[in-house]
């Protein structure tokens, strides 16, 4: 049992030793002693050889002496407990050391993050509670601070993966007499990334069309988004696969994790394989110190969405087979294998099969991928849904675009009916939009620029054979510039529309020898 108590004295020089000779006298064993001008805050055993209020009576006595209390904490317990709390509220793990590398504060989230207790910790020397090489044990020898490094710890005693800090505590002259790290979970850090940098997500309900083969798509697309299978996307490019996989995701139980889209076509093999597995410090020349966490840990409990499936090298196909077979990834330069969680929503527009026979592409990794195959129909086979698609381009062009078009002729729809549309949805947007920079109210026929149209129109008329391809697109190129001089009233704006500068539509009128007023 302990008593603590609270002297307030005059501020005098002895005053402090008047009270410990007291104290001395009755063999009070003094615990803690702390001392302010006018304020003495004692801590004791309560046992010593005379009573409680006869000990008071003689502090009292003492010269100087104003008041004396019974505190229930010394105001450093006070700071303690405070800071107690304020590390035990935090999410992040705080582990404090001397220079000795022993632990001195080990908070409840460090508790969290390592799976070991303070009380287990504190008093040990870190080296032997974590592992010998960890970054706090440098910074207690140079000085040196260090910033967000990854840690993956795997040892018979401790299995943990976090993102660390740390910073030197120093004396007067400098030098370093201690440490302090935060620790971060790797979950913790992966879902802040994802709430972040998420972009809005699609549903299926926003996968606009009526018609029956696109119905009968969304419709096994809702079934499938329920399960964990992989899922392999078919179709032609500009069908709108990637909303697709985003819309298996939103209407899966993983919607609240990461959902990471990479185009297997859009890099070269090597940075694609750090990119999808991560590295290793020292990998590679300029490999980022720490190393670097893969696409494959960041969509960990989510889904990876796989562009372009068909060009994956033979390389990152034995890869890819692998992380599908044992749910593990090894990073580039590195031994270790780590587990992941995650669905594979791969798309292609090429012919896996043709691939296959020609030795392109897995056999074993193409029937891991076509566990339940989705085809896209083109746009041509579901043109009853162009009116739907058209008027919403429509309305949100003319959002982006701050323009007031309210709708389209009938005369331009039927054009866009007649059309073959070999870039599916994504040519109507950009027609749409290229129309609309033409108009003001109303897209007319002549505001549609059809690119295939007009190729085919100069093969029925036999002037391709005649025609360069350049020759041909410079003919559209006039034909356009000549519709948006007939709609506008000026060069200026006439150049506004078509998105290119009041100079550059003259140099092009020059170069077409098209004479225009003002």
């Amino acid at each position: 049992m302990t008593i603590r108590l609270k002297i307030l004295t005059n501020d005098r020089v002895g005053m402090v030793l008047d009270i410990l000779k007291i104290l001395y006298k009755y063999d009070v064993n003094l615990k803690a002693l702390e001392v302010g001008p006018g304020l003495i805050c004692l801590k004791m055993d309560k046992n010593f050889r005379v009573s409680l209020s006869y000990l008071l009576k003689q502090l009292r006595a003492q010269d100087d002496v104003i008041e004396i209390s019974e505190a229930k904490l010394l105001p450093y317990e006070k700071r303690e407990k405070h800071m107690k709390a304020v590390l035990d509220a935090t999410g992040e793990g705080i582990i404090a050391i001397d220079k000795n590398g022993i632990i001195t504060t080990f908070n409840a989230a460090a508790e969290n993050i390592l799976k070991v207790s303070a009380k287990v910790a504190l008093g040990k020397n870190i080296a032997d509670i974590i592992s010998p090489d960890i970054p706090i044990l440098k910074t207690i020898v140079t000085g040196e601070s260090y910033d967000n490094e990854e840690m993956i710890i795997n040892t018979p005693k401790l299995k943990s993966h976090y993102i660390t800090s740390g910073r030197p505590i120093l004396d007067e002259e400098g030098n370093p007499i201690g440490a302090v790290a935060s620790l971060k979970d790797i979950e913790n850090v992966m879902e802040l990334i994802h709430t972040f940098t998420q972009p809005p997500m699609i549903t299926f309900d926003e996968i606009l069309g009526e018609s029956k083969e696109i119905t009968r798509v969304k419709e096994l697309a809702r079934i499938v988004a329920k399960g964990d299978s992989t899922v392999l996307i078919r179709g032609e490019s500009g069908t709108g696969k990637e909303l697709f996989a985003r819309s298996i995701h939103m209407a899966s139980s993983r919607r609240d994790k990461p959902f990471v889209a990479v185009n297997c076509a859009a890099l070269p093999d090597t940075l694609l394989e750090s990119e999808l597995f991560g590295y290793e410090e020292g990998a590679f020349t300029g490999a980022k110190r720490g190393g670097k966490q893969g696409l494959f840990q960041y969509a960990d409990k989510g889904t990876l969405f796989l562009d372009e499936i068909g060009e994956l090298s033979p390389h990152l196909q034995v890869k890819l087979l692998r992380v599908l077979q044992e749910n593990k990834i090894r990073r580039v330069g590195g031994d270790e294998e780590i587990s992941v969680n995650v669905r594979i929503i791969a798309a292609t527009n090429r012919n896996l099969e043709e691939l296959m026979k020609n030795g392109q592409f897995r056999d074993d990794l193409y029937y891991r991928l076509n566990v339940i195959p989705l085809i896209i129909p083109p746009l041509r086979d579901r043109k009853e849904d162009i009116p739907i698609l058209t008027r919403a381009f429509i309305k949100k062009l003319s959002y982006k675009m701050n323009k007031n078009v309210v709708d389209i002729s009938d005369e331009a729809m039927r054009r866009l009916m007649n059309y073959d549309w070999p870039g599916n949805i994504r040519e109507l947007s950009n027609v749409i939009e290229r129309a609309m920079n033409l108009c003001d109210d109303v897209i007319q026929s002549h505001h549609l620029f059809l690119q295939y149209e007009e190729l085919s129109s100069s093969v029925i008329s036999g002037k391709l054979g005649q025609k360069t391809l350049k020759e041909i697109v410079e003919d559209a190129e006039k034909r356009t510039i000549l519709d948006a001089l007939d709609t506008y009233s000026s060069i200026r704006k006439a150049a506004k529309a078509l998105g290119i500068s009041h100079a550059a539509l003259i140099n092009k009128m020059k170069k077409y020898k098209i004479n225009r007023g003002p």
